[in-house]
Order: C-alpha cells, then sequence, then structure tokens
C-alpha cells in the first residue's frame, strides 16, 4: 500500500470514528468564551487604576484575543462547518474584525502558499525573515560586511525586541496586500470589499466604541499594549511549529523529488501542552496531524494524533513533538545556531512512495 492510499484509508477511519465531523456548535462556543475573555479584559484595564490589576486586565485581554485568532485558524481551512460560508464568516469575523489581519492576505500567505510547501524556500513565505533574520547557513553565507556581523553575533538577541512589532507588521502587510487589489479591478472580488469592510470595523470596535466610555490616552495605550503582546503571543504559538532547526528547511528541488507527505512531515513539529494551553492554541500544538489532515475539527487533534504517529512510523515519516517550553527554545536558537537547507536527495524518500501523488489526496 502506498503512502496516499494508507492515507486514504486514514481518512476512511476518522469517517468510522466520526473524526471527519465538523464540531461547529463546540467550536462556536469556545469562540465566544475567547471573546468574552478579551472584552472582560479591556473592561478590567480601564476601570481599575492599580498598576497591578491593569497589566492583569491586558494579560487576560490578549489571552482571549489569541484566542479569537487561533479558533479563526480553523475556519479558515474550512474545519468549523460543512457550510462555506459559515466557515468564510467567521474568519471575517476573527482576522479583520477582530485582529485587524487581513482574512483574503491570511488565505494567500497561510493556505495558498505555506501549507503546501511548509519550509521550502523561495515558496513559504513564512519561513523568510530577511533582511531582518536570516535563519539558514546558506542565507548567512551570501551577506557581506556589517550584515553578516550582524546575522551571526547581533540577530539572536535583537530578535525578542523584535517581536513587539510582529503584530504591527502582519497589519501592515495585510494593507499592502489589500490596497492594492481594490485598487485594480482585475483580480478584485467582493472578498476584498468585505475584507476591508471588516477590517475598518476593526478600529470602531477596538478604538471607536471604547471612546465612547474612556479617554483617549487609555484607549490608544490599551490598543498599542494589547499588539505589543499579540505579537509574542502569536509568535509562541506559531513558530514552533515551523522554525526550530529540526523543521527542515528545503529546496523547491528537494520537495519535488520527495512527495506531499514527506514535505508536511519534514517541514514540522508538534508540540505539547496542558490543558490552559490546548483551550488557547485551539490544534495549533499538533501542527503535523494539521499539515497533514487541514480541514479537520481541531478538538479531533488530540484522538487524531494516536494514528498518525502511527501512520508516520508505519510510512516512514518524520515525527517530532517536544515540550511548548523546548519548542520556543528551539525556535529562538537557531537564530544562533543556523540551519542547513536541504536538497534533494537528502530528505529520505517515505516507503512505498508515489510521486504522482498531490495535496488533494489528503485535502478532499
Amino acid at each position: 500500500m502506498t503512502t496516499a492510499e494508507a492515507a486514504t484509508e486514514l481518512r476512511r477511519e476518522f469517517a468510522r470514528r466520526n473524526w471527519d465531523r465538523k464540531a461547529t456548535k463546540r467550536i462556536v462556543f469556545e469562540l465566544a468564551i475567547h471573546v468574552a475573555i478579551a472584552v472582560a479584559g479591556i473592561v478590567i484595564f480601564m476601570d481599575f487604576h492599580n498598576t497591578g490589576v491593569r497589566v492583569f486586565g491586558i494579560l487576560v485581554s490578549t489571552f482571549g484575543c489569541m484566542g479569537v485568532g487561533t479558533n479563526t485558524h480553523t475556519s479558515t481551512h474550512y474545519g468549523t462547518s460543512d457550510k462555506r460560508w459559515v466557515n468564510e464568516a467567521l474568519s471575517y469575523l476573527g482576522y479583520p474584525m477582530f485582529l485587524g489581519l487581513s482574512a483574503t492576505y491570511w488565505w494567500h500567505k497561510h493556505v495558498v502558499l505555506h501549507h503546501p510547501a511548509p519550509n521550502v524556500v523561495g515558496v513559504d513565505s513564512d519561513a523568510d525573515l530577511l533582511p531582518w533574520f536570516a535563519f539558514t547557513a546558506d542565507e548567512i553565507r551570501a551577506s557581506s560586511g556589517l550584515r553578516r556581523f550582524y546575522y551571526e553575533r547581533m540577530q539572536f538577541w535583537l530578535f525578542p525586541l523584535a517581536l513587539a512589532l510582529n503584530n504591527f507588521g502582519l497589519q501592515k502587510c495585510s494593507w499592502t496586500h489589500l490596497i492594492p487589489i481594490l485598487c485594480h479591478s482585475k483580480g478584485r472580488k467582493s472578498a476584498h470589499w468585505i475584507d476591508l469592510s471588516a477590517m475598518a470595523l476593526h478600529y470602531v470596535i477596538w478604538i471607536g466604541v471604547p471612546l465612547l466610555f474612556w479617554p483617549l490616552p487609555a484607549v490608544a495605550g490599551f490598543y498599542i499594549l494589547r499588539t505589543i503582546l499579540l505579537g509574542y503571543a502569536m509568535y509562541a504559538i506559531l513558530a514552533p511549529g515551523h522554525f526550530p532547526a529540526e523543521a527542515q528547511r528545503m529546496t523547491s528541488e528537494a520537495r519535488n523529488s520527495v512527495g506531499f507527505f514527506a514535505v508536511q512531515t519534514a517541514g514540522t513539529v508538534s508540540f505539547r501542552t496542558g490543558l490552559l494551553g490546548r483551550f488557547l492554541c485551539s490544534g495549533l500544538e499538533y501542527q503535523v496531524e494539521h499539515h497533514l489532515f487541514p480541514n479537520i475539527s481541531h478538538v479531533h487533534y488530540p484522538e487524531v494524533s494516536v494514528v498518525v504517529q502511527k501512520f508516520c512510523a508505519e510510512h516512514g515519516l518524520s515525527y517530532r513533538s517536544y515540550s511548548w517550553a523546548m519548542a520556543l527554545w528551539k525556535s529562538w536558537a537557531v537564530l544562533r545556531f543556523p540551519q542547513q537547507v536541504v536538497g534533494r536527495g537528502d530528505i529520505p524518500v517515505p516507503a512505498n512512495h508515489a510521486a504522482s501523488q498531490t495535496t488533494s489526496t489528503v485535502n478532499q
């Protein structure tokens, strides 16, 4: 049995166990809790003047907002509901309206580019932080002078400070993606207008409405601080899946030579959390499982993980899982100990690999 055939059989097993069922009610209920937490945090921050309580309030709100983001991630993969419009409506609610991040930008960057080719150099933009940071030995060798000195001696120490701008950068990229499309009729769709409207509502909700109750300095201060903290929260949840050196970066040639399943598992690692972490991450800690079966409701991943690990072992596929703390450390350490980009022949071909298989096998 080829790897693709085994994956198809695994899908049938998921159906027998109801793991392919969209857990709509539970996911929407979790989303409502995250929204309530985010709102409660801003009320605590605004209504109390004790510094400690205010710090607690903004941390609570950041937790809720990040929870909205991870929960919405499931909807962007059409894993919340069998109804396409429900997934898209929740995507617009969670990303542009709640977090100020363009949904169409996310679908393009994450679903179209990243998922088919995680950590593939020149394809996956998530794996490319140049010119600010270099992850691979090739990137450092291609530099010279002060830039090379910076990569080799300084980037490791400056990276934690740069994360304060992480979410601001994503908001900027959202606008630079959306505005040029809207300015030209070619390629412009109704989705882009919906996206723009939802992003405008973001500022109404988080700045306009609070100004009806609290002064501008407090509202602006809260928004800026929350955006900074969200930059760190996003990194803490998204980076461990692909930044560690163990999540191999490969060339397009290597990607084409080994096939879909090896690419997904070689460029991805999972990490382990506790109960609170699982609620916050909404399945993003199960990165290997998610990359192999992205449209499954995240509530099923803990059970799916058991059979996926067996599947990977039987078919010679990588499966790595670390504690959350270790995965975070590895995500930072790669800036001090850059990894090698692997080419054709450097990644073992899975047992019974069929080179003709495509992503449609697991995304159907």
